[in-house]
């Protein structure tokens, strides 16, 4: 069976094979498994063929970004730049569109993060970087994939770009690859492993990292005695845990890319007490003009922490929501807290066809202090 998973890398490749070959944009956000498909990609295609660069993590000067280049590609003939930020930054991209393997065949550039490449506007004549970028890159004949995990951003950078550029969305995971990553348990039959497939599915919104997190924490509970999905989501959102560290890494990342940044986390606050709030009721709880409120929004539109349907503002990734409510607060949650958030989050996401664990968490609140066992799965 082919999933999800398997039908993209299935449609980079395709793309890549085209004649002329077609820019694949790949585009998922936090955990979403972006840069894990596009390493596979790199092992499929072959290490003299084709080169991953971590905008990411490079992009810092073009001075140093042409040094991180040629540090670790296996095509020849990167030349030494004039100096200057614009002439490294030139020297860079030649490279890119015109460089060729050892027996002259084409070369494939796999750029991770590449809207980065937006910390080279500070430098003098490199103000419209991302354009010169992508027309130097679809004016070439080599091979590429670009990957981002700010989609708002992408697609708009992309509106008037050439139309060699395809948007490639990372699908979740699908049930399918949940069950795989849980595997055989003792005394767990195919049934069971697939309605808890359903759930850690569920719980984790399909991406990699959250669910990853979730099979690591049930393997680690069978090994004292057992545990349930539920119970293991609130474990990893305690402080310090797994889950909560990843949350955190995606709030304070996204956050720093965007504008107003105080403003914007209290935005988020007001929407994890309530979602699908409109415009003007954002703005009266935050007390500012409806004007300035749209501004913010925008801006968390626009690195896809919030999202409108409807026009009405919600989390973009429900878990992170629920961290927001749990953490950003003058005080670390208690074990009480995160069991009454685990469990407000998890009822709604259950997989409905066992109505009688679902109802087995839907106890009282006392109920959800006497531990974080909300749902059995035997």
């Amino acid at each position: 069976m082919v999933t999800p998973r398997g039908t993209v890398s299935r449609r980079l490749l395709a793309a890549l094979d085209a004649s002329p070959s077609r820019i694949p944009v790949l585009l998922g956000g936090c955990g979403s498994g972006r840069t894990m498909l596009l390493r596979h990609l790199h092992e499929r295609l072959g290490r003299t063929s084709a080169q991953v660069v971590d905008v990411g993590r490079t992009a810092t000067t073009p001075e140093r970004f042409h040094q991180a280049v040629g540090a670790t590609t296996p095509f020849p003939g990167l030349q030494a730049p004039r100096p200057g930020a614009r002439a490294a930054f030139d020297t860079t991209l030649a490279f890119l569109r015109e460089a060729r393997g050892p027996n002259g065949e084409t070369a494939t550039f796999l750029l991770d993060e590449f809207l980065e490449l937006r910390t080279f506007e500070s430098f003098p004549g490199l103000r419209r970087v991302l354009h010169d970028f992508l027309e130097g890159l679809a004016s070439s004949s080599n091979r590429f994939v670009l990957t981002s995990r700010f989609a708002a951003r992408t697609l708009r950078v992309l509106r008037d770009s050439p139309a060699r550029f395809e948007v490639v969305h990372v699908p979740t995971l699908s049930i399918e690859d949940t069950f795989d990553m849980l595997g055989p348990a003792p005394g767990r039959d195919t049934h069971e492993t697939d309605f808890l497939a359903r759930t850690v599915q569920a719980l984790g919104d399909g991406r990699p990292s959250y669910v990853r997190a979730l099979v690591d924490e049930l393997e680690a509970m069978q090994t004292h005695g057992g545990g349930d999905a539920i119970s293991a989501l609130a474990s990893l959102l305690s402080p310090g845990a797994r889950l909560a560290h990843l949350c955190e890494y995606c709030y304070e990342l996204r956050l720093h890319r965007a504008r107003g940044y105080g403003a914007l986390k209290a935005i988020l606050e007001i929407l994890g007490e309530e979602e699908g709030l409109t415009l003007t009721e954002i703005s009266q709880r935050l007390q500012r003009t409806p004007g300035s409120t749209k501004d913010y929004l925008s801006w968390l539109e626009d690195v896809d922490l919030v999202a409108s349907r409807r026009k009405r503002y919600s989390f973009v990734d429900p878990l992170l929501r629920t961290w927001v409510r749990l953490y950003c607060r003058a005080t670390e949650p208690t074990d009480d807290d995160i069991a009454r958030e685990v469990h407000r989050y998890a009822l709604p996401r259950l997989p409905q066809t066992e109505p009688a664990l679902a109802l087995a968490g839907a106890g009282t609140p006392e109920d959800d202090k006497k531990g974080w066992g909300i749902i059995e799965i035997d």
